[in-house]
């Protein structure tokens, strides 16, 4: 079963998306927050995908993007951007970074399993 890691600093938006990917049939994996995903992505774990929340404390969500889009093992890995930020210069920004997708809070298990098929992860 294809493994995704999730990254919000706020514990219910995390877990809600954490129990929709398992509804879709995906396991998962959290961090809840930015040193938390540095310590797992560094620890060698390739995710099958990311959800990458933007607005978290100290090391913000694009510039985990950032380091997601340097590192040569995760380039290719997909990264769903799940923001309350609808500013459209945020989507631009995000974009141009090389998300795949960006969801505005809180996405529902419909626009995720689009982003799913979108990204050919799920059928």
């Amino acid at each position: 079963m294809a493994e995704a890691l999730i990254i919000d600093d706020n514990r219910i938006t995390a877990d809600a998306l954490s129990q929709m990917l398992k509804v879709l049939g995906f396991k998962t994996r959290m961090a809840y927050g930015s040193s938390a995903a540095m310590s797992i992505l560094g620890s060698g774990f390739t995710p099958k995908f990311i959800c990458l929340d933007i607005n978290m404390p100290g090391v913000d969500g694009i510039e985990i993007l950032g380091y997601l889009r340097r590192e040569p093992n995760l380039i290719p890995v997909p990264v769903f951007v799940i923001t309350s930020d609808a500013q459209p210069e945020t989507r631009k920004k995000v974009m141009k970074l090389g998300a795949n997708v960006m969801l505005i809070k809180p996405a529902t298990i419909d626009a995720l399993e689009n982003a799913l098929k979108k990204a050919k992860l799920l059928k």
